[in-house]
């Protein structure tokens, strides 16, 4: 059927009778008679030459045409009742997903979302955790802030910062530290990035020990490990600032590796409307500050 000749106000009886099963309480939703109602359904379906509803003694039942045609009009009329909800004060309120490795969102984001909500109050922006394991299709994210080397298939990934691996430990685990080859008698916390503890202990000119620490998925909790003395963590120490400026956290060597940065991402496939290039811009301009 042609969309100027859809019958919107008589889908609307109908569609609300349906939910009723009852035309006096369906003309009290839609504040209009009863007379009203049932000769909007009647003109519909004499329009579509089906019987909708089995009028019956006390109300009414769907019949099988009646329930085909119910849940499509009220996905549809649930879908353009959100729409106009998310205007307000005459502007709409888009809506970004965006997924964010749990480290950066807690060592770097969190800090600044007042700041982007109050530049940006027309965006709702709705923020899940990754692990850096992200499906951007299956979880409808717009974009996902993550942790490697850019190099993901499908994807367009625009450099954020640099994020060097350094051990970090409590206070009291650093003062038994004095040089790299004493952390062969420290339990060593692990990502699943198992080679990076290699790497640095390549860079330190040590050899590495083998490895039989826990291993975490996100480095945040491996840093909350370490803070509670349960061993060294490699981690980005750009994203525990406050934790080092507080001397909850210590750096005990200066040796940094780079295993990877982190990266604004979104699949190639995606065009970015107006919130997703407001984001991208407030969000470029904040690293760099």
């Amino acid at each position: 059927m042609d969309r100027a000749q859809l019958p919107l106000n008589a889908l609307r009886a109908f569609e609300a009778a349906a939910r009723h099963l009852n035309f006096t309480r369906a003309a009290i939703e839609l504040c209009v008679s009863q007379g009203a109602v049932s000769h909007q359904v009647a003109g519909l379906e004499k329009r579509l030459g089906a019987r909708l509803f089995h009028r019956l003694p006390r109300g009414l039942a769907l019949t099988d045409d009646g329930q085909a045609l119910v849940p499509v009009l009220a996905e549809t009329f649930d879908r353009i009742g959100a729409t106009l909800d998310r205007f307000a004060d005459g502007r709409f309120q888009y809506v970004l997903n965006i997924g964010v490795v749990g480290t950066f969102a807690t060592g770097w984001l969190l800090a600044r979302l007042d700041d982007f909500a109050a530049t940006h109050p027309h965006i709702d922006l709705r923020v899940s955790i990754n692990n850096n394991r992200v499906d951007l299709a299956g979880e409808g994210l717009d974009y996902a802030i993550r942790f490697g080397d850019g190099a993901w298939h499908g994807t367009h990934a625009e450099r954020l910062m640099a994020a060097p691996l350094t051990p970090l430990c409590a206070p009291l685990v650093a003062t038994r530290l004095r040089e790299p080859g004493d952390l062969v008698r420290e339990r060593l916390l692990r990502s699943y990035r198992v080679s990076e503890w290699e790497s640095w202990f390549a860079a330190a000119g040590a050899p590495a020990p083998a490895l039989r620490g826990p291993m975490f998925d996100s480095s945040a909790l491996m840093v909350a490990a370490a803070m509670a003395g349960l061993g060294v963590a490699l981690a980005p120490k750009v994203m525990f600032g406050h934790e080092l400026t507080t001397e909850r956290l210590v750096q005990p060597f200066a040796i940094e590796i780079d295993a990877g940065c982190y990266w604004l991402t979104r699949l190639l496939s995606r065009k970015e409307g107006l919130a997703m290039k407001a984001f991208r811009q407030w969000l470029m301009e904040a690293v760099q500050h």
